[in-house]
């Protein structure tokens, strides 16, 4: 056999064939037209195109409000982020935090940490029941007692800066301000969170939003750290709710993970009416959680701040001096620290159809 010559050039990986070289860096062109994920609804690239994974904490009132299920759906959906932590906060954050155990399951996503947050009872909440018999601790991945704690330690060991994503009240983050302030140089906050113009359901007159006015002294705590914050108040994520084609698309889609997303919904439903009707028949309840489930979502609150997290194309953003008032609003002041606010959609029907491409793509 006559000996073929190849010639070499030094790659990554030490030598490799000059053709073979060829082929890679046309392949790897190739790629970054046709590789999707990189991509938004709208067509824009995402901040993280091209770019590391976004190191991400999530803090979640999950089980409060069913939006905080829709927005860790979305985190998990989305390729450009590098889960660290799933923190519950508020109330009952033991059996909240078997909700997030299991949907992590069902997500093949055992590998993200769970953290239980500061308790303030251990009373149920209206989606708790969708986990009331699983196990926390036949979670196959790591569940911390001290949330907190695992705030701070995931933070400081990091060899990157660490977004904090947060969708409920902050008594969590800010005890971890108080045990470490440390953590604000090496994170920046993201939230849904006050009402700067707009307040619910898009009135002209601003709301005493509930994540901000649940927990002032937190929120008072978490505005003024040294950190980089962002925020989605009501202006922009009070709108926000998928109805008819779009909505139909979600609830039909094939996903485990999107269909566990909509059980969830339904037992949260149920419950709510069951709460303020005790003497409901079985076919009425029956009756007004179809109804409900098969004509649109909830307003999706929490889903911007996920989206915040990796972009801001669709938003306006303005830098606005904000103070947090002890009766729970966040004013625009001159004296309040400058942060980060999305005021207005560029494109809301963009996001829309970015939210429905997350939740319902296969799993590739």
């Amino acid at each position: 056999m006559s000996e073929r010559k190849v010639s070499f050039a030094a790659g990554p990986e030490g030598l490799v064939p000059r053709a073979n070289l060829v082929w890679l860096v046309l392949l790897g062109i190739l790629a970054s037209f046709l590789l999707p994920d990189s991509f938004g609804a709208s067509g824009g690239c995402l901040a993280s195109s091209g770019k590391e994974k976004i190191a991400v904490i999530f803090d979640t009132d999950i089980c409060d409000d069913i939006d905080d299920t829709w927005a860790l759906v979305l985190l998990l959906q989305s390729p450009q982020f590098d889960v660290k932590l799933i923190t519950t906060e508020v109330g009952n954050t033991e059996a909240k935090a078997k909700v997030v155990a299991r949907l992590l399951e069902i997500a093949g996503r055992t590998d993200i940490p769970v953290g239980i947050g500061l308790q303030q009872h251990k009373n149920e909440h209206r989606q708790t029941v969708w986990a009331k018999d699983y196990d926390l601790s036949s979670y196959r991945g790591t569940v911390y007692r001290d949330g907190v704690q695992a705030i701070i330690d995931t933070v400081m060991k990091s060899s990157k800066p660490i977004k904090i994503v947060a969708t409920g009240p902050l008594p969590n983050i800010a005890a971890a301000l108080e045990r470490e302030p440390r953590i604000a140089q090496k994170a920046e906050f993201v939230g849904m969170h006050g009402s700067v113009r707009r307040g619910y359901d898009g009135s002209a007159t601003p709301s005493a939003e509930y994540n901000v006015k649940a927990f002032v002294k937190a929120a008072q705590k978490v505005f003024t750290a040294g950190w980089d914050v962002t925020i989605t108040p009501l202006d922009t994520c009070g709108i926000v709710q998928l109805k008819d084609h779009k909505y139909q698309k979600v609830c039909s889609s094939k996903r485990p993970l999107t269909q566990a997303l909509i059980e969830n919904y339904r037992v949260w439903y149920r419950q709510g009416i069951l709460n303020e009707h005790k003497g409901l028949s079985q076919a009425e309840l029956d009756k007004r959680v179809a109804e409900k489930l098969d004509s649109s979502s909830t307003t999706l609150f929490d889903t911007v701040a996920i989206y915040l997290a990796m972009s801001t194309e669709l938003v306006k953003m303005e830098k606005l001096p904000i103070i947090v008032t002890d009766d729970g609003f966040t004013r625009i002041d001159d004296k309040g620290k400058v942060i980060n606010c999305a005021t207005e959609w560029k494109d809301l029907g963009a996001f829309e159809d970015f939210l429905v491409d997350r939740l319902t793509r296969p799993k590739r």
